[in-house]
């Protein structure tokens, strides 16, 4: 785990995201100190439009000289094998896990670097059921859903935390390359909350703001969710030996 703060990296991963993409790295970019950011990462596939590819190469070009920015190009399926290859490939020492339609506000990353400079070896984590934090244009279905496994999947593991599936956190990087991650699909972010728990890591929850996004699909069905029971039961019984790489 890392003594200290030095700086950070922010993964992106891009399916038809644009003026949204460029408002998150523009948003970072101008809250930010550019000592703090060590480098963006586009993680792109190959279901990536053509136009968020365009966007993502525009702001290379754009702040390319002022911080390190590149495309990756994902091999594991799924956003979850996105954010996966994008933390082997983080040389900050700490990494962001974000969405890049708006869903997660950008201006949260100030607030995450000043409280991984407090407290380096911990997750800083958003969370929308803190004060200062809340939906906009969320389902009310899916709400009262979320509340209920929020709570539930809190008592399961004996945690405060109140937002267990937000994916929105930033993470000391060495902790997150030394698990052995299995998730590939929206479940893993569950996962980057679950095993750091059951190895005894400690979180800072920050308030955030959900918004819903106003471009491009989700590629997340409510059905979905219910995968999310199935990782919270695994990863509960995992031994230390199993949540960490051989």
């Amino acid at each position: 785990m890392p003594k200290k703060f030095r700086n950070v990296t922010i993964l992106l991963p891009a399916m038809d995201e644009t003026y949204s993409l460029r408002e998150t790295v523009d948003t970072i970019v101008g809250t930010c100190e550019t000592k703090d950011l060590c480098e963006f990462i586009f993680l792109l596939c190959d279901r990536t439009t053509k136009d968020s590819r365009q966007v993502a190469e525009e702001l290379i070009e754009e702040y390319g000289g002022q911080i390190p920015m590149c495309i990756h190009e994902q091999r594991l399926p799924f956003v979850g094998g996105a954010i996966r290859e994008g933390i082997s490939l983080a040389r900050g020492s700490h990494v962001v896990m974000m969405s890049s339609d708006l869903e997660t506000d950008p201006n949260v990353i100030q607030e995450f670097i000043k409280q991984g400079k407090k407290y380096p070896s911990r997750i800083i984590t958003a969370s929308r059921w803190r004060s200062g934090g809340g939906f906009v244009h969320y389902n009310k279905v899916k709400l009262i859903c979320n509340l209920i496994f929020e709570r539930s999947i809190g008592l399961f593991y004996f945690t405060g935390l109140t937002d267990l599936t937000y994916a929105y956190r930033m993470f000391p990087t060495d902790l997150m390359k030394s698990i052995a991650w299995e998730e590939l699909k929206h479940p893993f972010f569950l996962e980057t909350a679950l095993k750091p728990l059951r190895l005894g890591v400690r979180f800072i929850e920050v308030p955030g703001r959900w918004v819903a996004r106003t471009e491009g699909v989700s590629q997340n069905t409510f059905l979905a969710n219910f995968r999310y029971f199935r990782t919270a039961w695994h990863n509960r019984f995992l031994k230390r030996k199993q949540i960490l790489k051989k």
